[in-house]
C-alpha cells in the first residue's frame, strides 16, 4: 500500500497552484458562510468603542448639537449667569446662584412655595439654554445610575442676547398656578417623558405605576453614534474579527442606512425628528420607522391647511410633504451627519444640486430681489422660519413655492408677507407687542380684527406681485390640497367628493392622502368612502393603512357589511407593519374571541393586542395612554381593568381632562343592574338586604357627583384657556349639561357652532338644548342651518316636526 507522501509526489507540480487555490477558496466559501445567527441581537457599546476606525467622524461630532444635547450641569457645560443673578416673571422674583461647586435655583416650587432647587443637567448650547432639576430622585432599589422625576424650567438662558428670558407654553400669556399641567414642575415639562427619548442614546423610560416614579438610564447621556446608527456590538464584533467578509446575516452589524432609496436614512433620523408617538417602545435593529413611531399627519393642531408649520412638527411630517424627498433627497444631501451643520453657506446649499442653465435660480430675473438682500435667498423663500420656544427659528423643510394666493384665500402664512410686515398697517403699541410673523398669525387667528386687516392687505398686495412677476395664476394652475383640507376641517359637506379625490391621487404625497382618509370618519355612511377605505387598505404606505383601518371601525353597516369589515380589520393583523398591526388590533377590541378563532385570527388578533398594550403602557406616566388602556379594556368587556386604569389617570395626572368622565360613565354603567337587584329585593320585601344597598348606592352615587363636579373645574380651566377651541367648549358645554347648567350649556355650545359653523354635532347639540329649553325660535333656526347641511338627513324630520308644532298657537294645534 503507497504512503500518503509517495501519493504526494505523484502530484504533477503543475497541478499544487490549482490545489492550493482550491483550498483557499474553500477556507474563503467556509469563512462567508459562518455567520452570527439571525437571532442574536446587538447591544450598546457606547462611543469609545467606535473612535478608533472613526476618528474623523467623531472630530465632526465633538461640539455639535448632538453632541451638547444634554449634559450633566458643570463649570464647563453652564452658559448661564448662576453669580447670584435674579429674574422676575409676573410677581415672583427667582434667583440663580452657587453653593458648593453646584448650581441652584431658588424659585416657585410645586407647592407654590419658593425654594432652592439644585440644577443637575443642562440642554443646549444655542440659541439657548435649559436647566433640569431632579425633583424626585429616584426610589430605593433601582438600577445604578438611574434618574427620577426631572423637569425642565421655564426660565431659560439666550445664549446670543446672553441673559435670561421666561419661556412661556404656546399661545399661554397668563401665570401659571403650580397645579398646571404647563407648570415648569408639570407634565408638560417633565423630561422622562417628553424630552428625554430624542436626547440621550438608549433612553428607558422606566416608570412604575403603582409608586408613581421614575427610574430612567441611558447608555450616553446625549445623542451619540449609537442613536443614529443602532447598538454597535456586532459591528464591534465583526470589525475585531479575522473574517475576510462582513457577516452574511447582519452586514456591518448596523443600521443600513445607506442604499438606493433614501427612505432609510430618513427615517433614522425621524426617530427623533418627528412628531410621533410611539408604537414599539424597545429597539429593535433593522425595524423600519413605522415598526417603531407613527408619524402626526397633517391636523389642524400642528400644520396650517397648506401643510406649513403651525406648532412644531420637527422637520419629517414637512420634508415627507416636499418634492425633494420623492426625488431621493436625503437628509446628508444637506447635512454634515456629524457636526449637524448644513454643507454650505448661502445659496450654494440649494444650487450645489440645482446647477441648471446658468442664471436660472440664483439670478434678480428669479427671485425678484436685489442680490445682496435677504430675498435672494433660496431658503427664505422656499424654507421660511417659524420662531418657537421664544428665540429659536427652525425652517419648514416642505421646500414648497411661496403661495399668497392660498394667504388671500385661507388665511395660510406665506414667504413674502413675512418678509414684507413693514407694509402692515397697524398702531405702533400693536407691533411692539409682536415679535416675529408667528405672533402676527397667532393674533389674527385668535380674533384680533387690526392685524387679521393688515396682514389680508399685504397678503393681496403679495399675491398681486407674485402673479406679475412670474405670469402665472397658481391658484387656477396649481390648485392645493389645502382647499380641500381647509374644507373638511370647517366639516363643511361640500369637502367630501375632493376628500375622495385626494385619498385617491396618487400624485400627492402619502402624508396628506393619509391625512384625508383621516377626515373621511365624517362620511362614513358614503358608499365612495367604503371604496376608498378599502383602496388605502392596500396602499404600499403604512400612512395609508394606518388612517384607513382607523376609519374601517367606524364605517356604516350599509356601506361596508359588518363581516366584511371584520374581515378586513383582521386582514390587518398579518401587516408587515407593527402600527398597522396595532390599529387593527385596537379596532378588533370587543370582537367574540370565538368569531377571531373560527377566522384562524385568534393568536394573530392577541399578539397584535400585547404589542397595542406594550405601547401604551410604555407611557403609562400620561393620563391620556392610561384613558386609552381603560377604554380598550371596556371594549374587551374588562370592567375592573377599566377601572383601574382611570382610577390610575386621576392618581398620576389629577388636573388632566377625561379620566374622570369616563370613570364616571362606567360607574353609572355598573350601577344599572344594582338598582334592578335593589328594586328586586324591595318588592320582595328583603328590608335588611335593601338598605344595604341603598347605603351603597348612596355612596357611589356620591362619588360619580363628585367626578362629575371635579372633571366640570377642570373643563372650565380648558374652555377659560382655549377660548377658540370648537371641541373644548363643546365638551365644557355638555358638562354644564350633564350639571343641569342649561343656560351656560347653550351658551357654551353656541360658542362651539360660531367657532366651527359647518359641525353637525354641535349644531344637533344645541337644537337639542334649544328644545329642553322650549327656544322655538332659535330652535327652528338651527334646523333650517341644518337641513342646508344635512338635507336628506330623515333624522331632521321628527325633531323639526316637533318643533314646529311648539310654535303653534294651541288653537291651531
Amino acid at each position: 500500500m503507497p504512503s500518503r507522501l509517495s501519493i504526494f509526489r505523484r502530484i504533477p507540480l503543475v497541478a499544487i497552484p490549482f490545489l492550493v487555490a482550491l483550498l483557499l477558496g474553500g477556507l474563503a466559501l467556509a469563512d462567508w458562510y459562518w455567520a452570527i445567527p439571525t437571532t442574536r441581537q446587538a447591544t450598546f457599546v457606547g462611543r469609545n468603542s467606535c473612535i478608533e476606525c472613526h476618528q474623523a467622524e467623531h472630530k465632526d461630532f465633538m461640539g455639535s448639537f448632538h453632541d451638547k444635547a444634554m449634559d450633566l450641569a458643570t463649570e464647563e457645560t453652564v452658559l448661564g449667569d448662576f453669580n447670584d443673578a435674579e429674574f422676575t416673571h409676573f410677581d415672583i422674583t427667582s434667583k440663580m446662584f452657587r453653593k458648593d461647586g453646584k448650581y441652584f435655583i431658588n424659585t416657585e416650587g410645586p407647592d407654590g412655595k419658593l425654594a432652592d432647587f439644585e440644577v443637575k443637567y443642562v440642554f443646549g448650547v444655542d440659541p439657548l439654554q435649559q436647566y433640569m432639576v431632579e425633583i424626585e430622585p429616584p426610589t430605593p432599589g433601582s438600577p445604578a445610575g438611574s434618574i427620577g422625576r426631572v423637569q425642565v424650567l421655564r426660565i431659560s438662558w439666550d445664549t446670543n442676547k446672553k441673559e435670561w428670558f421666561y419661556l412661556p407654553p404656546p399661545d399661554v400669556d397668563e401665570k401659571l398656578e403650580p397645579n398646571d399641567p404647563l407648570h415648569w414642575t408639570g407634565a408638560a415639562q417633565n423630561w422622562n417623558h417628553m424630552c428625554a427619548d430624542c436626547h440621550s442614546t438608549n433612553l428607558h423610560k422606566n416608570f412604575d405605576l403603582a409608586s408613581n416614579s421614575y427610574h430612567t438610564t441611558f447608555t450616553e447621556i446625549d445623542v451619540s453614534c449609537e442613536a443614529c446608527h443602532g447598538p454597535g456590538s456586532l459591528h464591534v464584533e465583526l470589525a475585531n474579527s479575522y473574517s475576510l467578509f462582513w457577516d452574511r446575516n447582519h452586514g456591518y452589524g448596523l443600521k443600513q442606512l445607506k442604499g438606493e432609496s433614501n427612505v432609510a436614512q430618513v427615517q433614522a433620523c425621524a426617530d427623533c425628528h418627528s412628531r410621533r408617538r410611539v408604537v414599539c417602545p424597545t429597539y429593535q435593529r433593522g425595524d423600519s420607522y413605522y415598526d417603531q413611531y407613527s408619524n402626526e399627519l397633517i391636523m389642524p393642531q400642528t400644520y396650517y391647511c397648506d401643510g406649513q408649520i403651525l406648532d412644531e412638527d420637527y422637520v419629517f411630517g414637512s420634508f415627507l410633504q416636499s418634492k425633494m424627498y420623492h426625488k431621493n433627497i436625503r437628509c446628508t444631501d444637506c447635512h454634515n451627519p456629524h457636526s449637524t451643520k448644513v454643507k454650505f453657506e448661502g445659496n450654494k446649499l440649494c444650487t450645489s444640486c440645482h446647477q441648471h442653465p446658468a442664471g436660472k435660480y440664483d439670478t434678480e430675473a428669479h427671485y425678484r430681489h436685489k442680490a445682496d438682500g435677504t430675498g435672494s435667498s433660496c431658503v427664505e423663500c422656499h424654507m421660511p422660519e417659524t420662531t418657537y420656544m421664544e428665540v429659536d427659528p427652525r425652517r419648514d423643510h416642505s421646500i414648497r413655492v411661496p403661495r399668497p394666493d392660498l394667504s388671500v384665500a385661507l388665511q395660510t402664512p406665506n414667504a413674502c408677507t413675512k418678509c414684507h410686515l413693514d407694509r402692515a398697517k397697524v398702531s405702533d403699541e400693536k407691533r411692539a407687542s409682536l415679535k416675529n410673523y408667528g405672533d402676527w398669525m397667532t393674533a389674527a387667528r385668535n380674533g384680533d380684527e387690526e392685524v387679521a386687516k393688515a396682514l389680508a392687505e399685504v397678503d393681496a398686495w403679495a399675491a398681486k406681485a407674485v402673479k406679475e412677476w412670474y405670469g402665472r395664476d397658481y391658484s387656477e394652475e396649481e390648485p392645493s390640497f389645502a382647499y380641500t383640507l381647509s374644507q373638511a376641517w370647517n366639516e363643511d359637506p361640500h369637502s367630501f367628493p375632493k376628500l375622495i379625490d385626494l385619498a385617491r391621487d396618487r400624485q400627492q404625497p402619502p402624508i396628506v392622502r393619509a391625512s384625508a382618509v383621516t377626515q373621511l370618519s365624517a362620511y362614513a355612511d358614503q358608499p365612495e368612502t367604503g371604496r376608498a377605505i378599502k383602496l388605502a387598505l392596500v396602499d404600499s404606505d403604512p400612512q395609508l393603512r394606518s388612517a384607513a383601518m382607523i376609519v374601517t371601525e367606524f364605517l356604516s353597516p350599509s356601506v361596508v357589511p359588518h363581516p366584511e369589515a371584520l374581515k378586513l380589520m383582521m386582514a390587518g393583523l398579518d401587516d408587515p407593519t407593527r402600527l398597522v398591526r396595532t390599529d387593527a388590533a385596537n379596532a378588533l377590541a370587543g370582537t367574540p374571541i370565538e368569531f377571531l378563532k373560527l377566522n384562524g385570527k385568534a393568536g394573530a388578533f392577541e399578539k397584535a393586542l400585547g404589542e397595542l398594550k406594550e405601547s401604551l403602557l410604555r407611557n403609562a406616566d400620561q393620563a391620556g395612554a392610561l384613558l386609552a388602556l381603560g377604554a380598550l379594556s371596556e371594549r374587551m368587556g374588562d370592567d375592573a381593568g377599566a377601572e383601574k386604569y382611570y382610577r390610575d389617570a386621576v392618581r398620576i395626572q389629577p388636573n388632566v381632562t377625561g379620566p374622570r368622565s369616563n370613570l364616571a360613565e362606567l360607574l353609572t354603567r355598573k350601577m344599572a343592574p344594582q338598582r334592578q337587584r335593589f328594586e328586586q329585593l324591595a318588592a320582595s320585601g328583603q328590608r335588611d338586604q335593601a338598605r344595604q344597598m341603598v347605603e351603597e348606592l348612596a355612596i357611589r352615587e356620591f362619588e360619580i357627583a363628585h367626578l362629575r363636579e371635579e372633571e366640570l373645574v377642570n373643563l372650565a380651566r380648558d374652555a377659560e384657556q382655549l377660548p377658540n377651541v370648537a371641541q373644548v367648549q363643546y365638551r365644557f358645554g355638555l358638562a354644564l349639561y350633564q350639571a343641569n347648567q342649561l343656560s351656560a350649556s347653550e351658551e357654551a355650545i353656541a360658542r362651539a357652532t360660531e367657532l366651527q359653523p359647518n359641525s353637525t354635532t354641535f349644531l344637533t347639540a344645541l337644537v337639542r338644548l334649544q328644545q329642553k329649553r322650549e327656544k322655538w325660535e332659535e330652535a327652528k333656526k338651527t334646523i333650517a342651518t341644518l337641513r342646508q347641511l344635512r338635507p336628506n338627513d330623515p333624522g331632521l324630520a321628527e325633531v323639526e316636526q316637533e318643533i314646529l308644532q311648539r310654535r303653534q298657537p294651541d288653537d291651531q294645534r
